[in-house]
């Protein structure tokens, strides 16, 4: 969709306050129009002695009445077009907001968050502009065009204003050679605008690691460079705005000469007052707002559609996985993976092969391996993080894809290696999935996950903000905030992607006894690194390079001497040697 269908499509909703806006515009240019005669006409009743006295400051009192009319209809207008403008830049975050939370993982390997953030505000402003003041200034001039043009062709002379529009269709080749350097050059003003928002904002994320390997004189340098780059190319846009005034000024400068030429021989003549070429003039004059005022609406459509060319492609991106299923409820039962296989869009070999794997209700299920495996993959494609391409999951006896994605989301409570706590509190964190819980909730799970004790210690317990994305906390710490969380969502299906990593043993099997105790029912898969994490799973299974090797108890995966046994005796020489 082009800009124009969007603002046209825009306007049809909001008719109302561009219709008032426009009844106002209407009433201002009549007015302005019909100040210039009013005084041509008070000129020619001095210059013949007609108007003097109570009658002249009535005459000037008219003439003060339109001006405040005048005042009075501006500030409605704007009231009226601004507040209906302002939607639109609403609508256009929210729609974008919309689509970037339903996108999955392989949309952002893509793109980049300041790059996002550019669209959301930038971009999203000069679509707001062109809908606002380029609608305005786009109305108010033509009006003022079209009546001023009218009045001195019609209402004075039109030999006069003949000869006063002869250099305009000169002003029209420049303001349209004008407004295609205008286009490019936004357009790269906004790109540029773009990698520099995104160096900020990696800088600021990895402010702690640019300090430690040294970075700062390196990275000052390049966001030099950058924000120079985007300085020059606004500058460029600018400079080409700023062309259009030269433009209209010659314009109306030749404008002026010709019609005093011509404007002379007619009074010299008598055939032309010196009230109505003083009227003349006055229209003149205000040709000078309609001119402007076309460069104003070139330049902020210009840049409006070359905001609206980088927003367009977000917005009709199609999610990377459709939210097409039409049952409603989950019931939990068997979770199955049938024949499943699955390659990355930018990797060769494929992350998954021909796995095969059922898990009862209410039991526990532990996913290890090398690293690259798999293991994570199986998670994210149960959460339809990507969409499936060979094979089948089914929970319950119906296919994930065939749920809707609110419904199968809801039912799951995910914990990653790395999980994301807001700039918030702990306890505002905690209860994200649950905001009427009771800090008695709060506690009761925080206490599941082995994290209340360290909670107490902070300054002020569980009301202490984290920073962004719990900056404030170790990541032990922050993997247990996430799990409580994960408790108190009290969903039918627990998975926990290495979310014990950052935690020592014995704190881990805290946890894992906690959540043996609480489980209730609950089925849960634990993918980790660390085999004691997993060896009182009631089913563990094994990947390499994306294939099940071994199957089974941890009992029997010992005996068997494979993979699993050879890294259980490693561990467990590793951990004894630890406690020396």
């Amino acid at each position: 969709m082009s800009l124009y269908r969007l603002l046209a499509g825009f306007i049809r909703q909001h008719w109302r306050s561009y219709f008032a806006s426009a009844l106002m515009l209407v009433a201002v240019a009549v007015l302005g129009v019909a100040i210039p005669r009013q005084v041509g006409h008070i000129i020619d009743q001095l210059v013949a002695h007609k108007l003097a006295g109570a009658a002249l400051l009535e005459q000037l009192g008219i003439v003060l009445l339109m001006g405040v009319a005048i005042y009075f209809l501006r500030v409605g207008w704007r009231l009226q077009l601004f507040a209906a403008a302002y939607q639109l830049g609403v609508r256009l975050r929210t729609r974008l907001y919309d689509k970037l939370t339903v996108q999955g993982p392989g949309f952002y390997h893509g793109q980049r968050t300041g790059d996002l953030m550019a669209r959301a505000t930038n971009d999203i402003d000069a679509v707001e502009l062109a809908a606002g003041e380029a609608m305005l200034a786009g109305f108010d001039g033509s009006m003022t065009l079209i009546l001023v043009v009218a009045m001195m062709t019609l209402g004075i002379d039109w030999r006069l204003g003949l000869a006063a529009l002869l250099p305009f269709p000169l002003m029209a080749l420049a303001f349209w050679r004008i407004s295609d350097h205008i286009h490019h050059a936004w357009h790269d003003s906004l790109g540029r605008f773009s990698k520099l928002n995104d160096h900020v904002q990696e800088t600021l994320t990895g402010v702690r690691t640019m300090r430690a390997l040294g970075l700062q004189g390196r990275n000052s340098n390049e966001l030099s460079k950058l924000a120079g780059d985007a300085a020059a190319s606004s500058l460029t846009a600018q400079r080409w705005e700023a062309a259009f005034e030269p433009a209209v000024g010659l314009t109306l400068s030749t404008s002026a000469v010709t019609t005093l030429g011509v404007g002379g021989y007619l009074v010299w003549h008598n055939e032309l007052t010196i009230g109505a070429l003083t009227s003349f003039s006055m229209y003149l004059g205000q040709l000078i707002w309609p001119m402007f005022a076309a460069g104003w609406v070139l330049s902020l459509l210009e840049r409006g559609k070359a905001a609206w060319g980088r927003l367009a492609p977000i917005l009709d991106d199609v999610p990377s996985v459709s939210d097409d299923g039409q049952t409603e409820r989950l019931r939990p039962g068997l979770l199955a993976y049938r024949n499943l296989g699955f390659s990355y869009p930018e990797q060769t070999a494929p992350a998954l092969s021909a796995v095969s794997l059922e898990l009862e209700a209410g039991k526990t299920l532990g996913l290890v391996g090398p690293t690259g495996s798999g293991k994570s993959t199986l998670l994210r494609l149960l959460l339809r993080q990507y969409p499936l391409q060979t094979g089948a999951i089914e929970w319950d006896g119906v296919s994930v894809e065939d749920y809707k994605l609110d419904t199968l989301r809801n039912a799951i409570s995910w914990v990653p290696q790395e999980p994301f706590l807001f700039s918030a509190s702990i306890a505002d964190n905690i209860a994200l999935v649950k905001p009427d819980a009771t800090r008695e909730d709060v506690e009761r799970v925080a206490k599941l996950a082995a994290v209340h004790q360290d909670i107490l210690r902070l300054p002020h317990g569980y009301d202490t903000p984290v920073g962004e994305k719990g900056v404030a906390l170790s990541g032990g710490q922050r993997q247990r905030v996430a799990i409580a969380r994960a408790l108190l969502a009290d969903a039918p299906l627990l998975l926990l992607d290495d979310a014990l990593s950052a935690v020592d043993t014995q704190t881990e099997a805290q946890i894992l006894q906690h959540l043996k105790e609480a489980r209730r029912g609950r089925t849960v898969i634990i993918v980790s690194h660390r085999l004691s994490a997993v060896a009182d799973a009631d089913h563990i299974a094994v990947l390499r390079h994306g294939r099940i090797t071994e199957t089974g108890s941890h009992e029997d995966l010992v005996e068997r001497d494979g993979w699993y046994a050879s890294q259980w005796r490693y561990q467990q020489l590793e951990a004894s040697l630890d406690e020396l």
